[in-house]
């Protein structure tokens, strides 16, 4: 079958999937596998790998043993195969997941002719049961799939992976096509090594998905924008990415009691539950998943029109995987980000503990994700350069840094001088020592290559590290520096870059950007600062009324709302006692006795306005099933001592005093003066008791230290601050 003319294979195509014309390199491919070579394929996602195997399987004589590493997507292949086929035992798995009697009918179709295509996952493979049954049949081939699991470098490192290669030398030998849909020159040069296979023809599709936008924002209020984002995109299917099950958990009951149709999946749920929500994702029953990076691989989904990583991934390939699976169709494919330099951070911390030179591979990969996140490049040309792919265009237009670009300057001297210092210290070092040298900055090692000595350390002083990695970057991409794909992140200078230094002519770049760093893990309710998104007319109009109502009730006015809960009402624009609760600091209580003014000027000034009021803005908030609340509340109650109560829930007093305090200002009555009585004397309470309800203007400890003197201390101010507020307010 081998020779088929170009008329029969397409009719093959016809018979078996219904295409009329081949995608890309397919065609090429099949024809190579079909000639018994050992083949490559690096193709994005969306661009026809499975087609690359399947077709030539059902062509060529035996059977072809594809490698996957999720049950789930051989599932889903086995499923995609049959629809394919008069003959149900055309494609098989074998895995975990099967009892004895659906082994012994798997084993029965293969061995009478029946399948053509029999999955594995590699732990599967290495048993010896399986080994000596599959050296009784006729292998036509061998298929790696999502085969940038071999390797350390890449993103989704499966130890198993490396032992594919002994075990198909005892099988039986038989060609080898192996599959990734991301590959970076070093992550291709590992794989085609461990599998044995370095002179396989290799067929290179292009990285770009000209149809994806890609955008990296500022971590802060995440989950809000979210929430705006899906319901802006109502109908739409997309799929949200988090790094942790607990936060894939609380993120799925943020959106569902937001009104969102949206399902959890990750690999700490039972197999069962995991298959029927990927399922109700497939079928459209829910519009959003919420996952780890376990869901998405091979799963056939063409129209999922966004992406959305609530946490940045560990690694560009990783990125560039998880983005891939929006557009599929060529279709719209928005790829949205949340970035925050913590995150990577708390990435590092996890790497601790694993062996050296695994946390090495981890920091350089995050590196590269710290790169192309804070870089103003074009996102694009950023990512096809990290596949080792070049883009000439000066603006994709389909990124944020192409859409809203920064200022930029001609910086011809600074990249002279990064040259000049690169080539005197040599192709031995990483672009962190590079910069630690141009900005002056001695260490042991420095000092160990006696660098501090040369003519140029120093030399780029007036310019800091985030400067001086914009032009590192900006050297890589136009090839003026070169990354040695052996040693992972050492950087030479090329013959373009000796050339530059002999002939400079001006290079425009511009600055990285700047991240705010404002964590989300309290579900994105916090208000931006006042000056951001609130309505600075309406905050004032707020202020005046609570001064207002303040004066009629005899009360300081931070009483009645602080400053934080008036912002949230000037952005989200409550105008019922139910939206008035989901503002920051406003509970039930304090809603119920304050809030029906506030509501009423609320509707006056958006029905004046004209204001369409966002209404994914108003987050409802999901009960934290960590929460301490109900058990303080309880115990207060009681009347137990506060050391028991921090001890039973593991806070210091400083902490549980913060928790008492969010319980008071949301509106909630709490009666400390049992404590309160044990601890302070009579007469200071009094004291500090009529300074905040006669004197003071705010409700700052510090200012009422300054004021009461150096006798009060700062938890005998704040026991009394609650009192103070649980009485007057609530």
């Amino acid at each position: 079958m081998a020779d088929l003319d170009r008329i029969s294979l397409l009719e093959k195509l016809k018979t078996h999937f219904g295409f009329s014309q081949f995608k890309g390199n397919q065609e090429a491919v099949i024809r190579n596998v079909m000639a018994g070579k050992d083949t490559f394929v690096l193709m994005p996602t969306g661009g026809g790998k499975s087609l690359c195997y399947q077709l030539p399987s059902l062509l060529m004589e035996g059977t072809a043993i594809v490698i996957s590493p999720l049950i789930a997507l051989m599932k889903n292949q086995v499923d995609a195969m049959r629809t394919f086929s008069m003959e149900d035992g055309v494609a098989h798995f074998l895995n975990s997941s099967l009892n004895k009697a659906a082994v012994a009918k798997v084993k029965q179709d293969v061995l009478s002719g029946k399948t053509k295509l029999l999955y594995f996952a590699p732990e599967s493979l290495t048993k010896e049961e399986n080994v000596a049954f599959l050296q009784q049949i006729t292998v036509s081939f061998y298929a790696i799939d999502e085969a940038h699991c071999i390797s350390e470098w890449g993103h989704d490192f499966r130890p198993e992976y490396r032992r594919i290669r002994p075990i198909i030398n005892d099988i039986g030998q038989a060609p080898l096509i192996a599959l990734t849909a991301t590959a970076t020159p070093k992550v291709q040069l590992d794989i085609q090594k461990n599998l044995g296979m370095a002179d396989a023809a290799v067929f290179k599709s292009s990285f770009n998905r000209p149809n994806l936008y890609y955008e990296v924002r500022s971590k802060v209020n995440a989950t809000k924008e979210i929430i705006r984002y899906i319901k802006q995109h109502e109908g739409k299917s997309g799929i949200i990415y988090c790094l942790s099950r607990k936060k894939v958990e609380e993120l799925a009951d943020l959106l569902k009691v937001n009104g969102i149709k949206a399902l959890p999946y990750h690999a700490g749920m039972d197999a069962a539950t995991r298959a029927e929500n990927q399922d109700k994702f497939i079928m459209e029953d829910v519009e959003v998943i919420v996952a780890t990076i376990a869901f998405g691989m091979g799963i056939d989904k063409p129209d999922v029109r966004y992406v959305i990583h609530y946490d940045i991934p560990k690694s560009l390939e990783g990125y560039y995987q998880e983005t891939g699976r929006a557009g599929r169709d060529g279709g719209e494919g928005r790829c949205i980000t949340f970035y925050s330099y913590k995150d990577i951070q708390k990435l590092e911390k996890f790497m601790q503990g694993k062996p050296v030179a695994e946390q090495e591979i981890g920091k350089l990969l995050l590196m590269e994700t710290v790169s192309y996140a804070e870089s103003s490049v074009c996102r694009r040309k950023s990512l096809l350069h990290y596949f080792g792919e070049g883009y000439t265009e000066n603006n994709c237009c389909n990124c944020d840094n192409c859409l809203n670009p920064k200022p930029r300057v001609n910086s011809q001297e600074y990249m002279a001088l990064l040259l000049e210092t690169l080539c005197e210290i040599g192709d031995k070092f990483k672009a962190e020592y590079l910069v630690s040298v141009l900005v002056g900055r001695s260490n042991s090692l420095i000092k160990s290559y006696r660098h501090h000595k040369i003519e140029n350390f120093g030399a780029g002083a007036e310019k800091d590290d985030r400067f001086w990695n914009a032009v590192v970057r900006h050297g890589l991409i136009s090839g003026l520096i070169d990354k040695n794909i052996e040693n992972y992140g050492l950087l030479s200078i090329s013959k373009k870059g000796e050339e530059y230094i002999e002939k400079p002519f001006p290079i425009m770049i511009t600055q990285d950007h700047e991240f705010e760093e404002v964590d989300d893990e309290e579900g994105g309710a916090a208000p931006s600062s006042k000056g951001g998104a609130a309505d600075e007319e309406l905050f004032l109009m707020l202020s005046e009324l609570r001064k207002k109502i303040a004066k009629k009730h005899g009360l300081p006015p931070f009483v009645v709302f602080q400053d934080p809960s008036l912002e949230d009402m000037s952005i989200q624009y409550p105008i019922t006692l139910e939206e008035m609760q989901n503002i920051t600091g406003v509970g039930a209580g304090k809603a119920r006795k304050f809030g029906q003014e506030f509501i009423g000027l609320i509707q006056t000034y958006v029905e004046e306005k004209d204001i369409i009021r966002p209404q994914d803005m108003v987050v409802k908030s999901v009960m934290n099933k960590s929460s301490n609340k109900v058990f303080i509340i309880q115990s207060i109650d009681r009347k137990m001592e506060f050391e028991d109560i921090a001890d039973a829930k593991n806070l210091t007093i400083d902490e549980l005093l913060t928790e008492i305090e969010a319980i008071v200002n949301s509106g909630t009555k709490l009666n400390i003066d049992y404590f309160i009585r044990m601890v302070v004397d009579e007469e200071k309470v009094d004291e500090i008791y009529e300074y905040f309800k006669d004197e003071a203007s705010t409700d700052s400890v510090e200012e009422a230290q300054h004021e009461l003197g150096g006798d009060f201390t700062e938890e005998e101010i704040r026991m009394v601050r609650i009192k103070f507020i649980s009485e007057q307010g609530n």
